[in-house]
């Protein structure tokens, strides 16, 4: 990848601030998934119950994207995104410091609810950007959100075999406020010329939906996409913990680090979109995330075919969502925060409706109903994307 090009108001190295930025605060949501039997453990709850923190993270995000991101389309964002970032860390604080599992879900509604700082970030790097470069500077900001959220899970699985899971969160707080203040002081000011008041940003969202078909394509695409992942990140440590693999937490979370490849396609994904190639790395994500699912089923007890399974799948989700995300991005500059609040809201629905129906596939029938579950949702994201692509030939034409 080369390095990013500075734009006019943000500079290079602002950028990979706001990378770096976008990382903490969307992987502070992944924390849980390789600690889900260490929480139970301390908790003396089922694990099931400490799994609907999973859950519980994906919905309060979804429902910040769609209460708090389209404020970036009303009020100066940098103050906007440092603000969210801040009350973010607060929850993370709470999860290491609760004493009881209710206290723990309280933080990591906070958590979730307030990391959209990460999607006010996303629509700003494309808003002062270079002509032409707004795919680029959407790929490297997401790159380091996905990173983030890969890189998470491996964190928290090695910092709770040396300190313990709470120190996970405790950590992150403090890393996380560091960051916001720094943002503050290295962030030009931004704000949309033509500002909207805040019920009318929320009921144009709705007006967004039903006049943008491209919108609504790519939106459900991307959202079939992320529950069929999600299905995996809510059950992996259940079945990597137990069965015939028995990890630890450490373990669970280096076969994170496997994923982190899918990072490394969101900057060319942003290209292609700039180069008006974005049906490509569509069709490619959609046959690589059909193409994981066999892989992590076989292994549910071989993990050298889980390994492999987590890479493919992170590449195919990563392939469609940052094509989706910088393509939505582009077709309609002025309402480019609730464009993409739009996009990631139903993004996020997705992912939680995922995780539900993938701890209930686990009670019902173990990994092999989850990877059955994920199978389906696999096979309608990758309808969907071949249906979009006629769709918008037939625009052309």
């Amino acid at each position: 990848m080369s390095s990013p090009k500075s734009a006019p108001g943000l500079g290079a190295s602002s950028l990979l601030l706001m990378a770096l930025a976008c990382g903490l605060c969307a992987g502070g949501n992944y924390f849980n998934q390789p600690l889900l039997h260490s929480i139970a453990q301390h908790f003396e709850v089922a694990e099931s119950a400490a799994a609907a923190s999973v859950t519980l993270a994906q919905v309060a995000y979804a429902c910040g994207l769609l209460l708090l991101a389209p404020l970036g389309d009303k009020l100066q964002r940098r103050g906007l995104a440092v603000t969210l970032m801040l009350l973010a860390a607060l929850g993370q604080a709470l999860c290491g410091l609760a004493g009881n599992l209710n206290l723990f879900l309280l933080g990591t509604l906070m958590a979730g609810l307030f990391s959209v700082a990460a999607q006010v970030l996303v629509p700003m790097a494309a808003a002062l950007a270079q002509p032409g470069q707004g795919g680029r500077a959407v790929g490297w900001v997401m790159s380091g959100l996905l990173l983030g959220i890969l890189l998470a899970r491996s964190v928290a699985g090695v910092v709770s075999d040396t300190w313990g899971w709470q120190a996970v969160y405790q950590g992150a707080a403090l890393l996380m406020a560091v960051v916001a203040l720094w943002l503050w002081k290295a962030l030009p000011a931004s704000r949309n010329p033509s500002p909207t008041s805040y019920p009318q940003v929320l009921g144009s969202m709705w007006q967004l939906l039903r006049s943008q078909p491209g919108l609504r394509q790519r939106t459900l695409v991307s959202a079939l996409a992320f529950a069929s992942c999600s299905v995996l990140f809510s059950t992996m440590a259940l079945q990597l913990s137990s069965g015939p693999l028995g990890l630890d937490d450490g373990q669970i979370g280096l076969i994170g680090l496997a994923g982190a490849a899918g990072a490394l396609v969101a900057t060319q994904a942003g290209r292609l979109v700039d180069k008006g190639l974005g049906r490509i790395s569509c069709a490619i994500g959609a046959l690589a995330l059909l193409l994981s699912w066999p892989m992590l089923w076989w292994g549910g007890a071989h993990l050298g075919w889980f390994v492999l399974g987590m890479v493919v799948i992170d590449l195919g989700l990563q392939c469609l969502n940052i094509t989706n995300q910088a393509t939505v991005a582009q077709l309609l500059p002025a309402a480019r925060g609730r464009m993409n609040a739009v996009y990631m809201t139903g993004y996020f629905t997705g992912a939680a409706a995922g995780s539900a129906l993938g701890t209930l596939a686990w009670r019902i029938d173990g990994w092999q109903g989850a990877c059955t579950l994920g199978v389906a949702l696999a096979v309608m994201a990758g309808l969907g994307t071949f249906s979009m692509r006629k769709t918008h030939r037939l625009q052309a034409a």
